[in-house]
């Protein structure tokens, strides 16, 4: 994208460096079961600033006085979480990376979350790349003035907060063997406070509690990373710990609540250049006549499954909940990365905080390469220069 740093990249890349980059990156952590890239992504000034554009534009309709109404039928009745914040700590937002009518390279929204992505192990993959390939240190992976020092203090801010670290838990179901669970470790590593599985943590009364070296110690807040739809119907799990639906004495970062509200349900209410077409089911009167140009998503999943690509008038007339998904038209992305061999295809992930009381900010960046039919790891097996990786921008 830049193309000096890809050429040089690129030139310079050898397999068995690729090697050692992948060794130095999960020394000292459990094996990492997701791919990640042979290659950052080399962001110019102008996608940037539609990157940073288009971010705004969604984040004025989430500020809106009215989001939490728009979005109440958003939140499944069953997994509704009690004492919901005013705003969500964390927004991320999942960009393909296209090309306009006029050949500029442009963002389209694909996803967006009120819910924590690798906030901490971003930090850690660009400290290797930069380390093993010797890419030019005024390359950055942040936004607004951030280096890792900084960004680390911000982050320490909106998950700790007013707590010792000890207070507080970054918690999901089995965390330390979660396919994030690299990530869940740098942030430990950084912050101070432990990573526990939800069956770690008891309950008395509203108390909320876990043990260490034969001591009990109440949780303040949890650094919430469970995704309700992992549970499923398997609620009984909660029988072992607590059950988050509960009045509980403990503070959300972030609520569970927004995980719901700020996700595909959020797209039919955005009007911009940078939001592909997107509707409900069930309030189109007509079914649009090119449902080729469609996807199908299902409202309530996560990490691609259920999507449609293919869309046929049967597949729905078959669909028996039309107000649990949405029709968006399709969006093409372009193969921007150039590979050894072939361009590949990106999407990248804007990640914010939200601290208490202060305006939310742009930090870090996410991205991950793709030569299949979608982004997802299922979908570019037995690929190379595919998988998780980083943008990396001129300070």
């Amino acid at each position: 994208m830049i193309q000096k740093y890809r050429q040089a990249f690129n030139a310079a890349f050898t397999a068995e460096k690729y090697q050692q980059f992948l060794q130095e990156l999960g020394k000292g952590f459990p094996e990492i079961p997701f791919r990640v890239a042979e290659t950052p992504i080399f962001i110019p000034a102008a996608l940037q600033e539609k990157l940073i554009a288009a971010g705004e534009e969604i984040i004025a309709l989430i500020k809106q006085p009215n989001f939490k109404e728009l979005t109440q039928k958003s939140i499944p009745a069953e997994w509704n979480v009690p004492n919901e914040t005013g705003h969500p700590h964390f927004l991320t937002f999942d960009y393909g990376l296209c090309k306009d009518e006029n050949g500029a390279v442009v963002p389209m929204l694909i996803e967006m979350q009120g819910f924590p992505s690798l906030y901490g192990f971003q930090t850690h993959l660009t400290h290797t790349f930069k380390s093993v390939f010797g890419i030019d240190e005024q390359l950055s992976p942040y936004f607004n003035g951030l280096n890792q020092a900084s960004y680390f203090d911000l982050l320490k801010k909106v998950i700790i907060g007013q707590y010792e670290p000890h207070e507080v838990a970054l918690m999901d179901l089995d965390a330390p063997n979660q396919k994030t669970a690299i990530d869940f470790f740098v942030t430990a590593k950084h912050l101070g406070i432990p990573v526990l599985a939800l069956e770690e943590i008891k309950k008395e009364g509203k108390k909320l509690y876990y043990e260490k070296d034969g001591q009990k110690i109440q949780l303040k807040r949890i650094y919430n990373r469970l995704i309700f739809d992992e549970i499923g119907e398997n609620t009984a799990i909660f029988e072992q710990s607590f059950d988050p639906r509960e009045e509980l004495d403990i503070e959300w970062i972030t609520h569970p609540n927004w995980f719901y509200r700020i996700s595909k349900y959020t797209m039919p209410f955005l009007q911009s250049k940078f939001v592909p077409e997107t509707h409900f089911l069930h309030t189109l009167k007509t079914i649009p006549s090119d449902l080729e140009n469609y996807v199908l998503k299902p409202l309530f999943s996560f990490a691609g499954m259920g999507v449609i690509i293919d869309v046929t008038p049967n597949d729905v007339a078959q669909i028996k909940d039309p107000e649990n998904w949405i029709l968006q038209r399709k969006v093409t992305y372009e193969p921007l990365i150039q590979a050894p061999d072939a361009g590949v295809k990106a999407e990248i992930r804007m990640m914010y905080l939200w601290p208490e009381g202060e305006e939310p900010q742009l930090c870090i960046n996410l991205a991950r390469l793709s030569r299949g039919k979608m982004i997802g790891v299922r979908y570019n097996k037995d690929f190379d220069w595919v998988g998780g990786t980083v943008g990396l921008m001129e300070k």
